[in-house]
């Protein structure tokens, strides 16, 4: 498997995603957000969570107007994989790679714990290790991950089995628990906790690596 890390001004997790992934057995190139294209053979593009421009504007906005947004979106249009983390979620739903917006916590205030993730679906290739309704524990922090969407879009969330993260005890206030959605083709996953964090045993636990360890198994399989 060969992934893209994307890195804008301001990004703070991207070597953290990119040793995420290598620890799975993939091949990362690190892309800067100037780049026009991605690397050749890329097989799955990672924007990792950070504070993207400072998060001027709203969160992610800047960032998907930048030329290797462009590339993302073509490469999500010929059926590539996509995973946004935390501000990596907001440039996807910018973008419009997915549905939704991410709003101010609705506490007010900026969050940053370890939480129990609720595994809704396993028909992914982010998800396909694990089994649904199963709990894995990831850290949160995040000043705008209050995921919000109308009674319409979560309707067909839910018909599309599109849900694939909620929480346990909800953190920010986000519609109906969700923690990460998947686009209509499931082929691009956001998500407000950080798997990258908890992926080796160091961090205090490793859930976080069956979703890379997900992604290349379904992606040796394709």
């Amino acid at each position: 498997m060969k992934a893209a890390v994307i890195t804008f001004p301001g990004s703070n997790c991207d070597r953290d995603l990119a040793v995420a992934f290598e620890g799975a057995g993939a091949a990362v190139t690190r892309v800067w957000h100037k780049d026009a294209d991605l690397p050749a053979g890329t097989d799955i593009v990672a924007i990792p969570g950070g504070f993207s421009f400072g998060d001027y504007l709203r969160c992610g906005a800047i960032a998907a107007q930048s030329p290797v947004a462009a590339a993302i979106k073509a490469f999500a249009a010929k059926g590539g994989h996509v995973l946004g983390i935390c501000n990596g979620f907001q440039v996807l739903t910018e973008t419009g790679l997915l549905p939704g917006v991410l709003m101010r916590n609705a506490g007010l205030k900026f969050v940053c714990k370890t939480i129990d993730l609720r595994v809704e679906t396993a028909n992914s290739a982010f998800t396909n290790l694990w089994d649904k309704g199963a709990i894995a524990r990831m850290p949160v922090a995040h000043h705008d991950g209050n995921f919000t969407i109308d009674a319409e879009g979560l309707a067909r969330l839910r018909d599309e089995d599109r849900i694939a993260f909620t929480y346990a005890a909800n953190p920010n206030g986000s519609t109906a628990d969700i923690a990460g959605v998947l686009s209509a083709n499931r082929r691009v996953l956001g998500m407000m906790p950080h798997p990258e964090r908890m992926a080796e045993a160091a961090h205090g636990g490793t859930d976080g690596s069956v979703l890379f360890r997900s992604l290349l198994a379904a992606l040796a399989l394709a």
